[in-house]
């Protein structure tokens, strides 16, 4: 018999050869009556001597009916996987089963586009399509966790970076190993989408071009019945029956990738204009001279913390304390709101939005500014040449090439502090000991011209267990007095298994942060003091709750009374707690108002007007 002969020869069985040949053999391919049928006719080609093979189809023969229900249960978790993933929000709000109660258009459109195509373009668009479909289905998993702690998708220009950061945090909070494990996972998992999500679109691709007698009929009705759907405005819960939701997706995607790129150029040209950028340094800050001036951020003191149910008594009762404390140490304060441009993380974005005055809400414009001379509250007051200005950043544990942007005569990060205790989770130390080791290092030290001082207290980060306790000063040495105490904390993982403890433990970590700063001042402070704190974002979604505000409170606390009363006019309320109903500014328009208070206005320039 000839070589042509033999590979034309069809198999000793009734079988007729299909399209493609023979009906294809394994659960991924065949059919439940084709699979038996196919297994059956071959039986004999398929094995020869290999008694593996024989074996297993030995199996097959035996039992029929679980080679069925595999078959059946692979093909339905296969379209239940393609169908989770055409109608897939971004938000894990949005995440309920009226989401799912609708019709996927690219669903039908790919449907048609597979029936059509010859066998072997077939395969490879299916192939093609299943790998595209379980990469959006990814950044959708990427979006639902963005919004659950930034309040905002996942950009896939900038936020590569915070992958990275991410892996970083679970090292500070679960230790290295169990970071390693986690992140082995997550790979494991993405690699298991991409092939899961391949296969499931194949087979499902592989069934229809078999019973394309029924496969043809139903995309026609399933199709028509989108774009009656379409054409009444038929919706169900709020949203279209007729769903275009990958499209849209994938849409969105690419229109926020192009005005990433174009906000680009637009932020270079922005930054380049600095309305007190020439001002004379004799001009700048004149209502400050010979103050010691200490700007302070909070970590995740947002507006939830002041205003919640839940969390705001503790909160309250410690600004009102703090108030009624610096108040009988002849200090006053007025407070009010700013609104940040990052939420449940992101600190740096906050910290250089302040400083600036430009609104710093991504990645790339941080990287712009940084890398400019744009001038910043600390490099104003170290321009005047009237104060020595300092950094103190615990939460820096690395090298920091921005602290020369911003214009710091010396920066002490976690490295320079001297502390010798434990961590406490994300935060390398607690706030009683970097203030007191500003007192030490710097405050408590005579130089021949006062400070300018930015410190970032941390024990407020994410994710607030174990927390420190406030220490009296004089017990606070190296750090190993908090040995004991972090041995005794709670562990960040039982913590977060509850939203109710996870929130009273975030009221507690900013109560003990507003306590060591109001301690500070009472101990430490003089008529010269000059304190203006605020947070720097609101704590995660778990925490501070869906569609809250990007509000933070901020207040300005001094000895001298001449300081507050050149923000008399900003309609700030007195003492530490914001009113309610106060004015609310853009983060980005504090330093120009800041500026403009305690010095000449710039030129012929106008200040910005309040919002």
């Amino acid at each position: 018999m000839s070589l042509f002969t033999r590979s034309v020869q069809l198999p000793h069985s009734d079988q007729a050869p299909t399209e493609e040949g023979p009906a294809p053999d394994g659960p991924w391919e065949g059919t439940p009556d084709d699979t038996a049928a196919g297994r059956d006719s071959t039986a004999g080609d398929a094995t020869g001597d290999d008694p593996d093979a024989a074996a297993a189809i030995g199996w097959r023969d035996r039992h029929p009916a679980a080679v069925r229900a595999v078959a059946w249960t692979t093909t339905a978790l296969a379209a239940v996987l393609v169908f989770f993933a055409l109608l897939m929000p971004q938000d894990a709000a949005r995440l309920t089963p009226s989401t799912f109660v609708r019709i996927p258009v690219e669903g039908i459109f790919g449907a048609a586009v597979l029936l059509v195509l010859p066998p072997r373009a077939r395969r490879a668009a299916a192939a093609v399509a299943g790998a595209v479909l379980g990469v959006l289905t990814l950044l959708n998993f990427l979006d639902m966790g963005f919004h659950e702690v930034f309040g905002r998708g996942f950009n896939l220009v900038l936020d590569w970076i915070l992958l990275d950061d991410g892996e970083s945090f679970l090292q500070d909070s679960i230790g290295r190993s169990g970071a390693i494990g986690v992140v082995v996972v997550v790979v494991i998992l993405v690699l298991a989408l991409l092939v899961l999500m391949t296969l499931a679109v194949v087979r499902l691709s592989n069934l229809m071009a078999r019973h394309s007698a029924v496969a043809i009929p139903t995309t026609l009705v399933l199709g028509t019945a989108w774009i009656t759907c379409a054409a009444l405005g038929l919706q169900l819960a709020g949203a279209p029956v007729a769903s275009r939701n990958t499209t849209a997706l994938a849409r969105n995607r690419v229109d926020l990738v192009n005005a990433t790129l174009r906000d680009e150029k637009a932020f270079a040209k922005e930054a380049a204009v600095d309305a007190f950028g020439d001002t004379p340094p004799d001009q700048l800050l004149t209502g400050l001279r010979g103050k010691d001036v200490i700007f302070t951020f909070i970590e995740s003191y947002g507006r939830s913390a002041v205003e919640d149910p839940e969390m705001a008594p503790r909160v309250d009762a410690a600004l009102a304390d703090g108030t009624k404390r610096l108040r009988a140490a002849g200090y006053s304060a007025r407070s009010g709101w700013l609104t940040s441009p990052t939420y449940g993380g992101g600190s740096w974005l906050a910290h250089s939005t302040f400083a600036s005055g430009l609104w710093i809400d991504n990645q790339q414009r941080y990287r712009t500014i940084t890398a400019g001379d744009h001038l910043t509250l600390p490099s104003a007051f170290r321009k005047t040449g009237a104060w020595r200005t300092v950094g103190i950043m615990p939460g820096v544990t690395k090298n920091w090439p921005e602290g020369k942007f911003y214009g710091f005569d010396k920066v002490y990060d976690s490295r320079h502090l001297g502390y010798e205790g434990p961590e406490f989770s994300w935060s390398t130390m607690p706030d009683q000991y970097a203030l007191k080791a500003f007192e030490r290092l710097e405050h408590g030290k005579k130089h021949d011209k006062p400070l300018m001082s930015e410190i970032i207290l941390t024990s407020s980060h994410n994710p607030w267990a174990p927390l420190p306790k406030t220490l009296d000063w004089d017990a606070v040495g190296d750090g190993s007095e908090y040995d004991a105490i972090e041995k005794a904390g709670k562990d960040p993982v039982d913590v977060w298994k509850d939203t109710g403890e996870l929130r009273g433990e975030y009221a507690k970590s900013i109560e003990y942060s507003l306590n060591s700063l109001t301690s500070y001042v009472e101990k430490y402070g003089n008529k010269n003091t000059v304190l203006v704190f605020l947070g720097d974002h609101q704590p995660v979604a778990k925490v501070s709750g869906k569609h809250a505000s990007r509000d933070i409170p901020i207040a300005i606390v001094a000895h001298d009374p001449a300081v507050l009363d050149r923000i008399s006019g900003w309609g700030w309320q007195d003492g530490l707690k914001p009113a309610p109903k106060g004015p609310v500014w853009k983060m980005d328009t504090f330093r120009d108002r800041f500026l403009k208070a305690y010095g000449p206005a710039p030129g012929a320039t106008p200040s910005p007007s309040a919002p």
